[in-house]
């Protein structure tokens, strides 16, 4: 298994129907329950514990998805009231290293749970022109809302994978 991408990169080359984003939808949404479960019962020790060799640790993986969530969910709405608008990119290997990406999981769970409400209540009433919508990355060019809804969809199973894949080699 490949440590860094145990679930492998995203890849779609369907056509982005509403049954599509629906399945994305929905593991945008279950994704912090599922995080929840998967540390619950870690200790500090393996909450500071890198996921693979030059990787962060869990605790910081957690604080990841928080950071970056929330910038997603910024760039759907700027996406959706601004024509094709440029997105600032960050910088997230220096914000991992940030002082907040030492305080307890909860701090991150808790905003992702609500942050994800928020985004899922968003993206379901989301119309197919709204879908077709983009914003503008710096690095990776014009992206559509919708499919940014799958990238996010998979942005989460992928970190999820670190953190569970983590727990099964270590036998957690």
């Amino acid at each position: 298994m490949d440590q860094k991408y145990p679930i492998g990169t995203f890849q779609f080359d369907g056509e982005i129907t509403n049954k599509v984003t629906s399945v994305w939808i929905n593991e945008i949404e279950d994704l912090p329950g599922l995080l929840r479960d998967a540390v619950k019962d870690l200790d500090n020790e393996q909450l500071d514990t890198v996921y693979r060799s030059g990787g962060w640790t869990v605790r910081q993986v957690i604080h990841h998805l928080a950071d970056s969530h929330m910038n997603a969910f910024i760039r759907f709405k700027l996406a959706l009231t601004e024509e094709s608008p440029i997105i600032k990119p960050y910088d997230e290997k220096k914000w991992a290293e940030l002082s907040d990406s030492k305080l307890p999981v909860d701090t991150s769970l808790l905003l992702l749970e609500t942050l994800h409400k928020r985004w899922t209540n968003l993206l379901r009433g989301l119309t197919p022109a709204d879908m077709k919508k983009t914003f503008i990355h710096p690095e990776s060019g014009e992206v559509s809302i919708g499919k940014n809804i799958g990238i996010y969809a998979w942005h989460g199973k992928h970190h999820l994978a670190h953190i569970t894949s983590l727990c099964n080699r270590k036998g957690w």
